[in-house]
């Protein structure tokens, strides 16, 4: 996600910390602030009769994944919206609101998120710039691949590019970006864990944003997997916060330790650890 999903949810599994009942959501477009409703960041909201009413002024030519993260993080500062279901379902009322019909709003979110990228205006640009320099080869593999920014800026390098994600959802809306944009990236469905991929089979296999996700036994498999498919470099990214992010699906707190905890725990003939914007394990695949 890079950072959340719908009913496509790139993480394992949703993941909701609160404690007290979550009203439903009402989401709209309004330009400006609807009477009645508070201002909260980039959004406006109000909660009447046990439902929150969230408004927001993107169209076609704003909405972005940025946009949207940066719009409901305020929310969930300000103590509004709390789990990752409740995030995510606000967060696809925004999207599925900002156009006038669902395969525009899709188009419109993939077309202004992967510029934002691309320009460096979305604070994950650096993620992916990083991400991409690392990668060794013509083919990639991308786990957890959730919307597929990535997976379709390296086909953009002209890389022969995979995906997965263990969400339906989220590797059908990949594969339809990718049809639109004429981008040879092919999405399948997939659990990190057990990745449906022969060994050797992608040059370099990358987990950018995902070990977070998943509790310390099921990262040392999906790491493992990884080395399994990678023939010459495996790619881990990961965030460092203060405490794990609920909203976004994150289960555990992840520092520097963790990286090298991961490279003496796998087989491989050589391990590179980097901190930037997060913490980075590259790994080469061996005995």
């Amino acid at each position: 996600m890079t950072a959340f999903d719908l009913a496509t949810t790139s993480t394992i599994a949703p993941v909701d910390a609160s404690p007290a009942p979550k009203p439903p959501l009402r989401v709209r477009r309004s330009p400006l602030v609807p009477p009645g409703f508070s201002r909260c960041g980039l959004l406006s909201w109000r909660e009447q009769s046990g439902v929150l009413h969230i408004a927001h002024p993107f169209d076609e030519r704003s909405i972005s994944d940025a946009v949207v993260v940066d719009g409901l993080v305020a929310l969930v500062e300000a103590g509004l919206l709390t789990g990752q279901a409740q995030f995510e379902s606000a967060a696809m009322g925004i999207i599925r609101t900002s156009a006038g019909t669902p395969d525009e709003a899709w188009s419109a979110f993939y077309d202004n998120s992967l510029r934002e990228l691309r320009t460096g205006a979305s604070a994950f640009a650096p993620v992916h710039e990083r991400a991409q320099s690392l990668i060794v080869g013509r083919t990639v593999l991308e786990v957890g691949s959730c919307f597929g920014f990535f997976a379709l800026a390296c086909a953009v390098d002209g890389l022969n590019v995979s995906a997965c994600d263990i969400s339906p959802g989220a590797v059908s809306l990949l594969s339809r970006a990718a049809h639109r944009l004429g981008l040879p990236v092919v999405a399948s469905i997939g659990d990190a864990t057990a990745l449906p991929y022969p060994a050797d089979s992608a040059d370099t296999v990358t987990l950018i944003h995902l070990l977070e996700h998943l509790d310390p036994a099921a990262a040392h498999t999906a790491i493992g997997e990884a080395l399994r498919v990678a023939r010459r470099r495996v790619v881990i990214g990961v965030p460092f916060e203060d405490e794990p992010s609920p909203h976004f699906g994150h289960l555990v707190r992840l520092t520097e330790d963790d990286l090298y905890d991961w490279a003496r725990a796998v087989p491989h003939t050589g391990a590179e650890i980097v901190v930037d914007h997060g913490g980075w394990l590259v790994l080469t695949p061996g005995s």
